[in-house]
């Protein structure tokens, strides 16, 4: 992988990334402009990781969402984003004798008795966690496009293989849904692993690499997705001055933006998406209503 020449304009970068990527359909009609990810589905008006949040993205006009995926204890992949179920469902009521409640210790069967919705909202009461068929599922329904973070994989050996399988088994890794599914992780071997099984998915990798590194990250990974808030445009257009391994320059993904002024602060900066749990707002911000 080789830097490209730093004079390359801006204007050239955002015109090959939006002719090559993957994510150039969810910027269509709207060139140059960062894709929008609805984090964890809508999850500033529905609960997070849910059926409910992503039909709430849907409805809202937003093709793209994010989810974090993880494994039971018989070995179901289910979406949820703690390691612990304590935060986001009613598991302490339902086995109080079970601390500190890790999704990796309870079955599927338990799981599905959780109650995932009553913690943001009694109208959500009754919500489930769904398991990744599950969620796929809606996804294929709702007509959307799924960024994958594969969460906490050092728990769970094999998970990596395992997801993929499961995409694979649900139509996920044909060329047509290729373009509407990226897999991340903040784990780089786990995204280099992933790479290694299947080159044609777009990858991303979540965190902030040195300049130095990043040409050992752009042999695996075809984004850089950091915070925004340890973001800066030279970062920016240092990770676009690298080709990944599908020959195009590297993409930068911004989190978690959900207001007007940071929207706008990352959108200066250059970058290709923006993840958000108010993907209405950011929106709005950069002018796209």
């Amino acid at each position: 992988m080789h830097a490209r020449v730093v004079a390359l304009t801006a204007a050239a970068v955002l015109a090959t990334a939006a002719l090559l990527s993957p994510t150039s359909d969810a910027r269509a009609g709207d060139v140059g402009k960062p894709t929008v990810v609805a984090h964890r589905g809508a999850s500033a008006y529905a609960p997070e990781n849910t059926l409910a949040s992503i039909d709430k993205a849907a409805r809202l006009g937003f093709s793209w969402v994010e989810n974090d995926v993880q494994r039971t204890k018989d070995g179901e992949l289910v979406v949820i984003h703690d390691d612990s179920l304590q935060r986001t469902t009613n598991v302490k009521q339902l086995f109080p004798g079970r601390a500190p409640w890790k999704v990796k210790d309870f079955t599927a069967a338990e799981i599905a008795r959780l109650d995932a919705g009553s913690w943001y909202s009694p109208a959500y009461a009754g919500t489930r966690v769904p398991t990744l068929k599950q969620y796929m599922r809606r996804i294929e329904h709702n007509h959307e496009k799924l960024l994958l973070e594969i969460k906490n994989p050092q728990l769970y050996p094999g998970i990596e293989q395992q997801t993929l399988k499961l995409l694979g088994n649900q139509g996920w890794l044909d060329q047509s849904h290729l373009r509407r599914l990226m897999v991340q992780s903040f784990s780089a071997d786990s995204i280099r692993t992933v790479h290694e099984l299947r080159p044609a998915i777009t990858t991303a990798y979540l965190g902030m690499p040195t300049v130095a590194q990043l040409h050992t990250y752009a042999r695996f990974t075809d984004l850089v997705n950091p915070s925004y808030a340890s973001l800066s445009k030279g970062y920016v257009s240092a990770v676009h001055a690298f080709d990944g391994p599908h020959g195009r320059p590297l993409g930068v993904f911004a989190w978690t933006v959900n207001d007007v002024a940071g929207a706008r602060r990352v959108a200066g900066y250059g970058v290709d998406g923006i993840i958000t749990n108010k993907p209405d707002v950011v929106r709005t911000a950069l002018g796209s209503d």
